[in-house]
């Protein structure tokens, strides 16, 4: 396994005297990957320890699976740690892939393990048939330069020391040296758009180029080199930017002046900045702050991934770091008369006559009583929200948070009234239009009050 070695030596992968955390499927790759880090560990005096989450998306499989490296772990004297999530139901509440759900809730238990365990490092055992196939992908949905050069080897924390040995020469070595490993069945599956080009395109490619994965790390390690002088040159930009405690500020000119070629990246250096590492952003997000410092707003706002947001402020871009969002809280069926708490919200209400005088605004306002017949419950919001706001035109409830600038860690604590699939009403921004009731007519009195105090959950 010469390329491993390689590959960790030149990137300083796996630290004499630090701790190492593998993150292990109990796929062949991984287990290679745990097996040549022990040996390894066992020479240099760093520790090994494993990680496995389980994404609860193949029932009995995934049990297996969990089982299985946990069981090596125990007759192999590495430490292991087990996590879980319901990876299905978080990507349908959060309206997205069950992939790249996946992958999130991967990641932030792998970092959040690390952190506990003081571990210098996460491996993970990408090889060089998965950064083919990557740039390959990339190329075929219209990447730029930076997804051109496929997976990165290491990225702060993050490594990959298999990442230039191809799937081949693993599957030789834990032949030889009597790796046991387990198949995910869904790796044949060929609805997965990475399957579909492992097992029917890529075999196709190869006879024209039996070395395909060969050339295409080739190919990707030039890539990288003009992308490290591109990005050098966007790194240079930044060294203007400055630190208003916890807030990174830079001149708006110095990003707006910038190539095309570069300025995007100069943004993406801004978020490495901020010293987490993988961005997970996009070219649009990317672009959408370098139109900030190119626009004429002098309090425009950009929301990006991991709970951050660039803000123009006057001549300067800010960026700044959320705090993690906040978990969503159990919906709740409505008293009619009384109080519900509901999130970081307490929610009256009561039978009442419309007042002549009356003033609706976001917190208080009175519906037409067939507005909650058959009741009505408080929830989170929900994907695909809608509401009709006085005076306003209809609107997503997300559009909405963005437009009245809630951030996005408290977004899913501020309750939504709906009766069925219909919102009724939302905390801190008004009631549906049309369920308004009239001056002296006979309804319910609605008041939303935040409370200072914060329920989990």
């Amino acid at each position: 396994m010469q390329k491993f070695k390689d590959l960790e030596r030149e990137y300083d992968m796996l630290p004499a005297g630090g701790t190492v955390l593998c993150a292990v499927s109990g796929g062949a790759d991984s287990m290679c990957l745990l097996h040549l880090a022990a040996r390894l560990g066992a020479e240099r005096g760093f520790t090994v320890a494993a990680a496995h989450y389980n994404h609860c998306l193949r029932g009995a499989e995934s049990d297996r699976d969990e089982a299985f490296v946990r069981e090596w772990c125990g007759e192999n004297g590495v430490e292991f740690y087990a996590g879980a999530g319901d990876v299905a139901a978080r990507a349908a509440r959060l309206g997205q892939g069950v992939e790249e759900t996946a992958r999130q809730m991967r990641y932030a238990f792998l970092r959040e393990t690390a952190r506990c365990l003081g571990a210098d490092r996460i491996a993970t055992a990408h090889n060089a048939d998965d950064n083919a196939e990557t740039l390959l992908l990339h190329l075929v949905r219209g990447s730029g330069l930076q997804g051109l050069t496929g997976i990165a080897p290491r990225r702060g924390e993050l490594v990959r020391p298999l990442l230039t040995t191809p799937r081949t020469e693993i599957e030789a070595y834990v032949s030889e040296h009597g790796v046991p490993f387990v198949e995910d069945s869904t790796n044949a599956d060929t609805a997965y758009t990475r399957n579909r080009l492992r097992r029917e395109i890529l075999p196709l490619l190869r006879e024209l180029n039996p070395r395909l994965t060969e050339s295409l790390s080739d190919t990707i390690r030039y890539l990288r080199n003009d992308n490290d002088y591109l990005n050098a040159r966007a790194a240079e930009a930044c060294l203007n930017a400055r630190w208003a405690e916890d807030d990174l500020v830079i001149e708006a000119r110095y990003i707006a002046a910038l190539p095309a070629a570069i300025a995007p990246r100069a943004a993406r250096r801004l978020l490495e900045m901020m010293g987490d590492g993988d961005t997970d952003c996009s070219a649009a997000h990317l672009n959408a702050i370098v139109d900030l410092c190119r626009g004429d707003d002098p309090s425009a706002v950009t929301f990006l991934p991991g709970g951050r947001m660039s803000q123009r402020v006057y001549k300067e871009l800010l960026v700044t770091r959320q705090s993690d969002p906040l978990p969503p809280f159990e919906a709740v069926p409505l008293k009619l008369d009384g109080a519900t708490r509901a999130g970081d919200w307490r929610v009256e209400c009561r039978p009442a006559v419309c007042p002549a005088d009356a003033r609706p605004d976001g917190y208080h306002f009175f519906l037409e009583a067939a507005a909650l017949e058959g009741g009505a419950v408080l929830r989170p919001r929900a994907q695909g929200d809608e509401i009709t706001l006085p005076r306003r035109s209809t609107k997503t409830v997300k559009k909405l948070f963005i437009d009245e600038k809630v951030p996005r860690y408290a977004r899913e604590r501020i309750p939504v009234l709906a009766r069925g699939g219909e919102l009724l009403a939302v905390a801190g921004l008004g009631a549906q239009e049309k369920y308004l009731a009239r001056p002296d007519q006979a309804g319910y009195e609605l008041l939303f009050t935040p409370m200072k105090e914060r329920m989990e959950g």
